[in-house]
């Protein structure tokens, strides 16, 4: 079983290449060899290739960037991903991509289901739903995962962010009315590689699973986890837990909107898989943990 996986070098793409290993013969492309900017090459890369699984880990994934570049962020999220769903309904392949909390406008009061209606509040979140249902009406087998708040000891993140300004700062203020699960992409990969098997096994139907941590943590409140955390593994900070500053949204404008409830509802997928899946707090004091040794 030969599986492509593009998008290699980003957070999620990094633990796929490991969790994949024992599941068939990995081929993981980056950006240089498959630019999801060109359709036209991303369709001669499948063709080229011919997987019988086709992992996407590769997004467009600048937030506020995105506000004046949608239509670069559409080619890379919408457009690219319809290549690859055409090719996956013409060679029968599967098809495994990721989407994100954005696509809700985070106005629910509880959680999200995956039957929810969506309302993409940004460009960013707009070009990943076009994304999802290119992939819904090309009729090719597919998983998709909509994720949140990705987190990892590879590429940048809030957690690095943290760890960071927590060496270099005395005090911070971080937004506290939006709320959500980090997601570890240790556990994404692992969940991925676990749906494929019962994917192959018909013990998971094609659509569109949440995703994430279990859980829920405002940023203000994650940021503080953080810091406890490294005071109890030694780390020398500047910064203190009753020195982070809770804000509002408002002080800390950005030119994308950010949905103020992120919280997925992951009893879809928990159910599919026979999987309780972690709090989110495990995988966070791990990383931390990991980031301590070779950071600070």
């Amino acid at each position: 079983m030969k599986i492509l996986l593009l998008g290699k070098n980003g957070q999620v793409g990094h633990e796929l290449q490991r969790a994949l290993l024992p599941l068939g013969e990995v081929v993981a492309l980056g950006r240089k060899e498959a630019n999801l900017e060109s359709p036209a090459s991303i369709k001669r890369v499948l063709d080229g290739y011919a997987p019988s699984i086709i992992v996407n880990a590769a997004a467009y994934t600048a937030v506020d960037k995105a506000e004046n570049d949608e239509a670069t962020a559409l080619t890379v999220n919408a457009e690219s991903v319809k290549a690859m769903a055409q090719h996956a309904n013409k060679t029968n392949a599967l098809l495994v991509h990721y989407s994100t909390d954005y696509v809700y406008d985070g106005e629910k009061a509880g959680t999200y289901t995956e039957a929810d209606t969506t309302n993409p509040q940004s460009a960013y979140g707009r070009t990943k739903l076009a994304g999802e249902q290119a992939i819904l009406t090309s009729g090719c087998q597919a998983l998709i995962f909509r994720t949140s708040w990705v987190f990892s000891a590879h590429g940048g993140n809030f957690v690095k962010t943290i760890i960071r300004l927590a060496s270099e700062r005395d005090s911070l203020g971080i937004v506290a009315d939006q709320v959500g699960a980090p997601t570890s992409a240790e556990l994404i990969a692992d969940v991925t590689a676990l749906a494929i098997a019962a994917h192959k096994k018909n013990a998971i139907a094609n659509g569109i699973y949440h995703l994430t941590g279990t859980g829920h943590v405002s940023w203000h409140g994650f940021a503080m986890h953080i810091v406890a955390r490294l005071k109890e593994n030694g780390a020398a900070l500047k910064l203190g837990t009753e020195r982070i500053r809770p804000i509002g949204t408002e002080e800390y404008p950005l030119p994308a909107k950010r949905p103020k409830n992120s919280r997925l509802d992951t009893g879809k997928l928990s159910k599919a898989l026979g999987l309780e899946i972690p709090h989110w707090s495990i995988y966070a004091d791990r990383t931390i943990a990991q980031l301590t040794k070779t950071e600070i």
